[in-house]
């Protein structure tokens, strides 16, 4: 590499001589063979390349395929050397030597040095113009981050507004159940003098409980206007209001007569009353109880799915951040959607859960979205050699070729603003590749559409 051949170079024209001397003090000349990468997307871009003689193809892996971007074939072409002015730049293709190549390679921090001796006003500009960009985007991503994270808070409360309201309901019903038991047992114990009778109507109540019977609606009024009549007969004023939950519990007027006998004509109502009384206070019970489990799976999956208290990188259970990003976006779920879950054995991976969590709600977001009305939603694992394969299949008509071609290109997206997690595909396809070292990839058709995950079992 000398003097006269970085003249000759239609990047370098204008520079003088003692420019170009310093130029050719601190670069190194790069002699590459056919095939060799001298440098990979995604890698630091802090080299800078230009070519003097040669030829370097510019490719891009998009999933199992590797596209050609383009091509270095005309001396003075160059690529890199973003962090000169950028430091989170990074090489967006890869380059790989077509034929012998001679290239000229300088360090980003040493072309900074340079351009700052050169052209500082220039070096000023790409600064504020690099700074911009980041900071336009930086802005725009927080934004929609914000608005889907209020998608989900909302989303959230009213997944657990549901329990919480069913406990408030079942602890003021339980209150009032729980004062009618208390005057109902007064009333019984005065009429009864004898205290093993007590004990056979709790064996009689009992029997209610474990016999429940289920009956067409026809079937089930008939009988309960058959034991109101009974009751009725039987001098018991309110037995149109007991009638429907003893009926429900499987009581009739046989079961009734064997109460009669036991509490006696006088203790009839107090003994049905209290036992109606105890079924519905156990009844209450158990909806507070499934209430406020329900509610402690809402907070566990949402813990799950922050990982909080958790380190970074970890062993990942991937059917588990599946489950907590379903109930995440669980207020999305509506009736006309099917979920069918089909997980494999051994889904555990070496990973970053918090941010596969975000990739999980993506998909998931993105497949419910397309589907308004009546559809399935196919979420599935399976081991497939050392890594595991998620897929996200939906049943919402496709996307056309022209969505599919462009699905992973950056601030590429079909929806309104305001719409969707406010992750787009190529930062999901980022975490998966870059962080992950898996792939992803996008199947779409008229029947719907596949997302496909795989993921190495181990950390590269």
């Amino acid at each position: 590499m000398t003097l006269e051949e970085l003249r000759a170079l239609p990047l370098l024209e204008g520079l003088d001589d003692g420019r170009l001397q310093d130029l050719l003090d601190v670069a190194i000349e790069v002699v590459a063979a056919p095939g060799q990468v001298l440098w990979s997307a995604g890698e630091p871009a802090d080299g800078w390349w230009v070519l003097l003689d040669g030829a370097v193809d510019l490719v891009r892996l998009t999933g199992r395929d590797e596209i050609a971007i383009g091509a270095m074939r005309s001396p003075g072409m160059w690529a890199g050397g973003l962090r000169a002015w950028d430091e989170t730049g990074v090489y967006l293709v890869t380059g790989r030597v077509a034929e012998d190549t001679r290239m000229l390679r300088l360090d980003a921090a040493l072309l900074r040095e340079l351009l700052q001796r050169w052209f500082a006003l220039g070096v000023h500009l790409m600064d504020g113009l690099s700074r911009t960009i980041r900071s336009v985007e930086a802005t725009a991503r927080q934004r929609e981050s914000l608005v889907a994270l209020g998608t989900l808070a909302a989303g959230l409360a009213h997944e657990i507004n549901n329990p919480a309201a069913a406990a408030t309901r079942a602890v003021d019903s339980l209150t009032e159940t729980v004062e009618q038991l208390a005057a109902s047992v007064a009333t019984l114990s005065s009429t009864l003098t004898d205290g093993e009778r007590l004990v056979r109507l709790a064996m009689l109540r009992d029997e209610l409980d474990t016999a429940p019977v289920a009956r067409d609606p026809i079937a089930a009024a008939d009988a309960e206007d058959e034991l109101a009549d009974w009751l009725e007969g039987n001098g018991v004023g309110d037995g149109w209001r007991l009638a429907p939950a003893l009926t429900a519990a499987g009581a009739d007027p046989a079961w009734c007569e064997r109460v009669l006998a036991e509490a006696g004509r006088d203790g009839l109502a107090a003994a049905l009353t209290w036992m109606t009384g105890a079924l519905a206070a156990r009844a209450m019970l158990g909806e507070l109880s499934e209430s406020t489990r329900r509610i402690s799976d809402l907070v566990g999956a949402v813990k799950s799915y922050s990982q909080m208290d958790r380190s970074a990188r970890q062993r990942v259970d991937v059917r588990e951040g599946l489950e907590s990003s379903l109930t995440v976006l669980g207020h999305k779920l509506h009736p006309g959607l099917e979920v069918v879950r089909d997980y494999a054995p051994g889904t555990s991976i070496d990973g970053y859960p918090g941010e596969l969590n975000q990739v999980w709600t993506n998909l998931l977001d993105n497949a419910i979205d397309v589907m308004p009305g009546i559809g399935t939603l196919r979420v599935s694992t399976s081991a497939e050699g050392e890594a595991v394969v998620v897929e996200i299949a939906d049943t919402g008509g496709g996307m056309p070729p022209e969505v599919v071609a462009r699905a992973f290109e950056a601030f590429y997206t079909t929806k309104d603003v305001g719409k969707g997690t406010g992750l787009g595909l190529d930062i999901a396809r980022r975490i998966i590749e870059e962080r992950h070292g898996g792939e992803i990839f996008l199947d779409s058709s008229p029947d719907g559409t596949t997302v496909r995950v795989r993921l190495p079992l181990r950390a590269g």
